[in-house]
This record gives structure tokens, sequence and C-alpha cells, in this order.
């Protein structure tokens, strides 16, 4: 099962304590499925919600007469009085998500109507895919009354509010009550922010014992060449004493390499003394140019 399956199984067992939070998940599934949704429906959890909301709400599994069908569009302001018809309309009265539970129960029911995420292990990626502009902005502007940062992408004939950071997602996960699959998701961000941080420090690790190398590789090239051409005894005694040590011990830090000498000194003062070292080997090498 895909993780977006997982978060849409676990939504359409959850039911808002509240008559008015059912009615505002009721009214959202009207509105992006753009009727009632019907029994032959290919999204089987969003029938399972359906099912659950019209038992709790009209005490009946199915529509079968008119007045059932009236009796729900008229509980989701769907139903024109004046012609006796249904309308059912992209957007949702704004008298059905004016409290915060509300409209929780507003994004849970679009989110089973048509929305997906992806798999946290590969991206991080929420979308609810959207009849109209106005059903988008109307969508992106309950979302982000929760200081979210919702925006809309047209796609085809379609319009589609996103979300892209993973606490964001994180984010819209709680406001929807998804708790499980929260914490699923907060495993993998977890798992990923622990893998991030030993590859960065692994790839830190490298490339400091790549420089290290690189310059024990050139503080021992320029010690060869003085001793080829000009011999050791041509620098002075406490570089050449340095000298000799890099020679010894090509391996090791500048830290150790400073222990050797009497009396010690420093990682700072061994790399003074090695570059001093670099500049005469250079100076050597333009007077045989």
């Amino acid at each position: 099962m895909s993780f977006s399956s997982e978060v849409k199984t676990e939504l359409a067992k959850h039911l808002g304590k509240s008559r008015h939070c059912q009615i505002a998940e009721l009214a959202a599934l009207i509105a992006f499925e753009g009727r009632i949704p019907a029994a032959e429906s290919e999204n089987r959890l969003l029938m399972q919600k359906y099912q659950l909301l019209l038992a709790e709400l009209f005490h009946i599994e199915e529509i079968h007469t008119e007045e059932e069908a009236r009796s729900v569009f008229s509980t989701v302001k769907m139903y024109n009085d004046a012609t006796g018809e249904a309308e059912p309309e992209d957007t949702v009265k704004g008298l059905l998500i004016q409290q915060s539970c509300c409209k929780r129960a507003y994004i849970r029911g679009a989110f089973l109507a048509g929305g997906s995420i992806s798999d946290p292990n590969k991206s991080y990626h929420f979308e609810i895919v959207c009849r109209s502009i106005p059903q988008a902005e109307q969508l992106r502007d309950v979302i982000n009354s929760f200081d979210m940062d919702a925006k809309i992408v047209a796609r085809k004939k379609y319009q589609v509010v996103y979300l892209k950071e993973g606490s964001q997602i994180v984010d819209i996960l709680n406001i929807m009550e998804a708790h499980v699959a929260l914490m699923n998701l907060e495993n993998v961000r977890i798992l990923k922010e622990m893998r991030n941080s030993v590859n960065r420090k692994v790839n830190c690790e490298t490339a400091n014992i790549s420089k290290t190398v690189n310059a024990a590789v050139k503080q021992l090239a320029d010690i060869e060449y003085i001793r080829e051409t000009a011999g050791l005894s041509y620098l002075p005694e406490n570089l050449k004493e340095m000298a000799l040590l890099r020679l010894e011990y090509p391996d090791a830090p500048l830290a150790e390499l400073g222990t050797y000498l009497n009396p010690p000194v420093g990682k700072s003062g061994v790399n003074h003394r090695l570059r001093r070292i670099s500049e005469m080997a250079d100076s050597l090498r333009q007077q045989t140019v």
C-alpha cells in the first residue's frame, strides 16, 4: 500500500465528533466530486467515508429517494428552495467552515476526494486536485488559515493546491487528524535527517583528509626538491629539523609533528615552518628556470 493510500485509509475511518464537522466534510466530498458520490465510484475510500457520514447524519446507508437526496443537499447548503433543485457547487458555503474544526474536516474531505501524498522516502509533495479556480482558491485559503503556505498550479484543465516542504506536510497531516500517518512520516524524516547528517560529516571528513593528504604530498615534494638541489643544509636549523621530521613521518598530521620537535610547537608553528620550506623550494625552482 502506498503512503497516500495509508493516509486515506486512516482518514476514511475518522469521524468528526461534532455534527457541524461531519456536515463540512460531507460538503467537501460532494463539492470535489461535483455530485453525490456514486456507488460505482472507483474511489473506494471516499465511498467508505461517504457512507459513514450518511449513516451518522441521516441514519441511512444509501440514497434511494429524491427526498433523501434533497435532505443531503439541503444539509450541505446546495439546494435551492425556490426552484426545488439540487445545485452542487465547487465551493462550500462559508457558513459551513467558519470554525477551525470544520475547516479541518473540509480539508480532510477534499483530500479523500482528490488528494495524494508522495512517498516520503523519495520526496515531499502533498496535493489536492480541484475542479475550478474558485474551488482551488477556497481550499488554499482554508489551508493557509492554519499558517501554511499552500500554492496553486494549473495542470491541464484542473487546478492543483500543493505543499512541498516536509514540515508543512507533517502539519497538514496533523490538521486532517491523520495522526498515525503523521508519526510514520516523522519516523521517515528523522531517519533521512540522520542519514543526511552522517553523509555531511563523512563528506566533510573526506574533504579534510584529502586536503591534508594533498598538503603533505606537496610538503614532501618540496623537501625532496631542496635535498636534491641544494641539500637540506641549505635550510636554517629549525627548518631542517622540521624537514627531517616530515620525511620520517609523511602521514602524521601537523599537530602530531609538533610534538616531535624539541621543544614541541603547536600546529600553527609547524604549519608556519612547512610554509617557509615551500617558499624556499619555490625560490630555488625560480633560480633554475
